[in-house]
């Protein structure tokens, strides 16, 4: 395939001698150069299912008008020995046909299985990285019929160009809501955090004038343990050895990339029986799939395989953490990049990221509404600590005190410590089409992270798809697993409607 090379342990930029376009050029972020480290060679994806078969030039004229007009889509990362190694955004002529893999797909290759040839492409591509002489971006065209689609594109980024917030809403800026081709797509509003907010109690008598005392001090409390626990996960502390823990180098290993879709409809029933988030769902959809996978793995080998599943098999106080990335700058909005994009407006972009460790509770429950309940208590604690801003301002002092590659190193420590990755993404409410092709799932992942397996939740107008990126000699049977997150999710469902009816 033209445009990609073999995975190597790290991504190189660019070194040239210092010139006028260097000098003039923007620096990379802390967070960027990260991206450039070896145990950090992250790439995301966006994998697309297109409704029509797909026309390749129209595409290419789409990204041409529009894409690679962001500055970041447009420029090398440059390397100036001259001026102490530093990195530098430079800006670059574009050739789209350089960018964009139509590959030649042999129809014997689809007899067994297009789903199954699709699957293998993106696995192979996992096993390699962007050309660094070119902005690293690119884009592959599957024109392969398979049960739900007529196509799939799959849109490659190098994670050093944004956070995975910020290219999802680069790429949403790109497309149009099929059924208004002059319109953007919609994304549902989030609501501003408020600090204060687990202090709903009464503000009658006295208990007003403490309330806010005792909010802080929750606040003050929740962020010193959250920090020392990720202090303490930096230097010693690891989650338990489960079947799902990667191992050494697992950030080098190609992924195996599934997913499945399922109705939003019902998380949001769970969502309001039980007064929490779409989020909050999620969490405890993986914690209920994951306890179920787990339970299964660690009875493997024993004699009974028929009760395998029926029995307990799990240790004792699982530790199962997940790490999860918080943007801490705010997101341009879909409008203001499609007018960077076409009126050459500014908008704001940039990776300013912090970490926050969630934890799992692995255990087979009677009642699956109990996984809801611990991960309704989870992610409320979660949200009242500063977490997130405090481990990035450690990560940014750490970076001037020690450096890049110290900085690098202490950042994998923490992830190959942990067992999973997570992140939940919000999607347009509408149909969309993307150059006049219309979508019928999105699909974001990513690839070179230590930990052997990464969940992605994506919304998209009633549906939510779940992703997994894993390492298959860790997790060979991944398709599984997501058969183990769905039939938690209809548990949990019908375990919510079951309530519902006898309380009538």
């Amino acid at each position: 395939m033209e445009s990609i090379r073999l995975l190597k342990p790290c991504l190189k930029p660019i070194e040239t001698k210092l010139n006028l376009a260097i000098e003039e050029g923007e620096p990379l972020s802390p967070s960027a150069r990260l991206f450039h480290e070896p145990n950090f060679n992250v790439h995301v994806l966006s994998i697309m299912g297109s409704k029509s078969r797909i026309n390749p030039q129209a595409i290419k004229d789409g990204l041409a008008h529009a894409f690679i007009k962001h500055p970041r889509c447009s420029s090398l990362q440059v390397m100036d020995e001259k001026n102490n190694g530093e990195m530098k955004w430079v800006p670059t002529k574009v050739d789209v046909d350089k960018h964009v893999v139509v590959p030649h797909v042999d129809e014997q290759n689809l007899r067994e299985s297009p789903e199954k040839f699709v699957e293998n492409y993106i696995y192979n591509l996992s096993k390699t990285t962007l050309d660094k002489s070119k902005p690293l971006w690119d884009l592959h065209l599957l024109n392969i019929k398979t049960s739900d689609t007529e196509g799939v594109v799959i849109l490659r980024m190098h994670h050093s160009l944004g956070d995975g917030t910020s290219l999802m809403s680069l790429f949403l800026a790109c497309t149009r809501q099929t059924a208004h081709p002059d319109k953007l797509p919609t994304i549902p509003g989030i609501k501003k955090r408020d600090i204060n907010y687990l202090c709903q109690y009464s503000t009658k008598g006295l208990w007003r004038y403490f309330a806010p005392i005792w909010c802080f001090m929750i606040l003050f409390w929740n962020t010193i343990v959250d920090v020392l626990m990720f202090m303490a996960t930096a230097m010693f502390l690891k989650d338990t050895n489960t079947p799902i823990k990667g191992r050494p180098g697992s950030e080098f290993n190609p992924r195996r990339f599934v997913h499945r879709t399922v109705s939003l409809d019902d998380m949001k029933l769970v969502k309001n029986a039980l007064d929490m988030t779409i989020n909050d769902v999620a969490l405890g959809v993986i914690q209920a799939g994951l306890s179920v996978y787990l339970n299964r793995r660690f009875g493997e080998g024993k004699k009974d395989k028929g009760a395998t599943e029926k029995n307990h098999n799990l240790p004792n106080n699982i530790r199962l953490r997940s790490s999860l990335l918080i943007n801490l700058r705010p997101t341009a909005g879909i409008q203001a990049l499609a007018d960077m994009m076409d009126k050459n407006t500014e908008a704001k972009w940039g990776n300013m990221v912090g970490s926050v460790l969630l934890p799992f509770k692995i255990a087979l429950r009677d009642d699956p509404l109990d996984y809801i309940r611990e991960a309704k208590v989870t992610s409320y604690r979660k949200k009242n600590s500063l977490e997130a801003i405090y481990t990035f301002s450690i990560s940014k002092l750490a970076l001037k005190l020690f450096g890049i590659k110290t900085t690098s190193s202490i950042s994998h420590r923490i992830l190959t410590n942990t067992t999973l990755a997570f992140s939940n993404l919000v999607g347009p409410q509408e149909k969309v089409s993307l150059y006049e092709h219309p979508l019928i799932y999105l699909a974001p992942t990513s690839y070179g992270q230590p930990q052997a397996l990464m969940i992605n939740f994506t919304s998209y107008v009633n549906k939510m798809t779940m992703v997994l990126s894993v390492d298959e000699s860790v997790i060979p049977d991944s398709h599984q697993l997501l058969d183990d997150l769905e039939q938690s999710l209809k548990l949990i469902k019908d375990a919510v409607v079951e309530r519902s009816l006898c309380q009538e």
